[in-house]
């Protein structure tokens, strides 16, 4: 009876349903490897954004508004591309909360980055994802964020930029192996040859100022105190340089026509301009990670002579010697001091550093001075009298360096030259038996740890030790042997260290220039005494020797 009743009062229930409308964002992206293809720019951009408009004017009643998003010349392994990083931003604002791609290759190569995007950030905060190749769509179809087809997809991807990445490295090796010069602009002082973008030739505006900037240097001034002159002389940083010479600029490089200690650094220390070619000193970390990285200087390509130098070797490595040195200067002091990075503490070893008091300029021990005055002592002289006693000892090394070479020239000139050193030859006689009796001892210890006389810890330590011994015996008889053989050759007057000092047979003032060129540190004792050691230090002792060898046994057999 009941459900007759219900029968003849039936309700009629009405159920309303809402399409759901996306703020869409349309993403495009054009690499450069798409470029080196041979795909026109515009036409590839152009040919996403129709495909990417089409769907949109078929699907309009889904999207509320349509965003465009484009990376031109960008690739897909750069997380860190600019409007990639906007269109995320605006998705985590709720700006946009559907992304759209012509295929998972523009959205992204590196396979962790995909995933980790589609897979867990997009489908976390309800974003549609939409790859018009794949049929990818998250929302009408979730599963297909999980077909098979995706993940295989973003491996292949990343893959595929893996092995272009590998491709390109071993092209780019291959070329610095050869002397070709891959830089995307020339360093200043040099220009592309027009005929072969890989060779390098002088431009010599700015080779004039090179090379400027290293005499300034070696005569005193400090990296500052260049950087000032060339301002102050109305002479152009490198990139206002370039700019002013229609050269290309790298869009990395800042606008700054002033230079700066920076730059006068960069130019100290860069070895092409001894006409060598030195390349991959940094490289990308990977195909991924597009930081750049030092690489250690063994593993630089080096090539030589590959086009005219600006700066000889020899100015190079005197330049190299200096910027190792401490020479800071005051903060409105220009020139560096005389003696700045030359001065040792004769007893810690530190450095011995300038003090002025009034017209007073004196020299003392910078540990006693700025840490412990109980761990050194003063070590105090005045600048005076340290000038002086350097002066004399380069014009007493200079004179014998002169009358090395006239000796030497009259050896030279006898019928007869003698060239066996009984010391060496006894030192090499010493030390080969000094290193077969290490030899011998090492060679018994295997059977003295079997017969039980020592432990195999003992055997262990006792083997190292004589294997370090017989190293460095081995070292001492090539340094030794390789002397003997110089010996054997002879001594020429001409010899680089007797040059070097014969230059400043007229010495009469002290400067900066002739310390680098002569000197490799001074030593300041308590008492204030000092010791001045020389570069060619080995040289001259070797020369010293075949002096005497055929001096003294010529004076015994007369």
């Amino acid at each position: 009876m009941a459900r007759a009743k219900n029968r003849g009062n039936q309700q009629t229930f009405t159920s309303t349903y809402t399409i759901r409308r996306w703020r869409l964002g349309e993403y495009i992206r054009l690499s450069k490897e798409d470029l080196k293809k041979g795909k026109d720019d515009s036409n590839s951009v152009k040919n996403q954004r129709d495909l990417l408009g089409d769907f949109y004017q078929q699907h309009m009643d889904e999207f509320e508004s349509a965003v465009e998003y484009v990376d031109d010349g960008h690739t897909g392994t750069d997380a860190n591309r600019e409007n990639f990083q906007r269109l995320l931003a605006d998705v985590m604002s709720g700006k946009i909360n559907c992304v759209i791609v012509k295929d998972l290759s523009r959205f992204a190569r590196n396979y962790s980055d995909a995933g980790s995007l589609i897979d867990n950030l997009f489908v976390q905060m309800g974003v549609r994802f939409i790859s018009l190749a794949e049929n990818v769509d998250s929302y009408l179809n979730p599963d297909s964020v999980s077909n098979i087809i995706v993940p295989i997809t973003n491996v292949m991807n990343d893959n595929y930029c893996y092995q272009t990445s590998k491709k390109i490295r071993q092209v780019f090796d291959y070329k610095r192996r050869n002397g070709q010069y891959i830089g995307s602009f020339a360093p200043y002082g040099y220009i592309k040859n027009p005929k072969d973008k890989h060779q390098l030739i002088v431009d010599a505006d700015a080779a004039e100022t090179v090379k400027r900037v290293y005499s300034m240097l070696l005569q005193g001034s400090s990296k500052r105190a260049i950087a000032l002159y060339l301002n102050e002389h109305g002479i152009p940083s490198p990139t206002a340089y370039r700019r002013k010479k229609g050269l290309p600029v790298s869009s990395a490089v800042a606008d700054d026509p002033m230079w700066s200690a920076r730059m006068i650094h960069e130019i100290l220390t860069n070895p092409i301009y001894t006409g060598d070619l030195v390349q991959g000193r940094r490289r990308v970390k990977s195909y991924k990670v597009h930081q750049l990285e030092a690489v250690p200087e063994e593993e630089w390509v080096r090539v030589p002579d590959t086009h005219e130098a600006i700066i000889p070797h020899e100015t190079f490595d005197k330049v190299q010697a200096l910027l190792v040195r401490d020479t800071r200067t005051s903060p409105k002091g220009r020139e560096v001091h005389l003696f700045s990075g030359f001065l040792k503490c004769a007893d810690c070893g530190k450095s011995i550093t300038r003090s002025q008091s009034g017209k007073n300029i004196y020299y003392a021990c910078s540990t006693y001075k700025n840490r412990s005055r109980t761990a050194c002592t003063m070590h105090s002289i005045k600048h005076n009298r340290l000038e002086a006693a350097v002066l004399f000892a380069i014009q007493y090394q200079v004179n014998t360096a002169v009358s090395y070479s006239e000796l030497i020239a009259r050896i030279n000139s006898a019928p007869l030259k003698k060239s066996q050193s009984h010391r060496l030859n006894d030192q090499i006689a010493a030390k080969e038996k000094e290193l077969t009796k290490i030899t011998r001892y090492k060679q018994s210890l295997y059977q003295d740890w079997k017969d039980g006389e020592i432990t195999q810890q003992e055997y262990r330590d006792m083997k190292a030790d004589y294997e370090r011994q017989a190293a460095e015996l081995a070292d001492v008889l090539a340094r030794l042997n390789t002397e003997r053989a110089e010996l054997l050759n002879g001594v020429d007057k001409e010899h680089p260290a007797l040059v070097a000092f014969a230059k400043y047979q007229s010495i009469e003032t002290l400067t900066r220039e002739i310390l680098t060129d002569l000197v490799d540190h001074i030593k300041i004792y308590e008492n204030g005494n000092i010791s001045v050691h020389f570069k060619f230090a080995d040289e001259f002792r070797r020369i010293a020797e075949y002096i005497e060898i055929n001096t003294t046994d010529t004076a015994e057999a007369g």
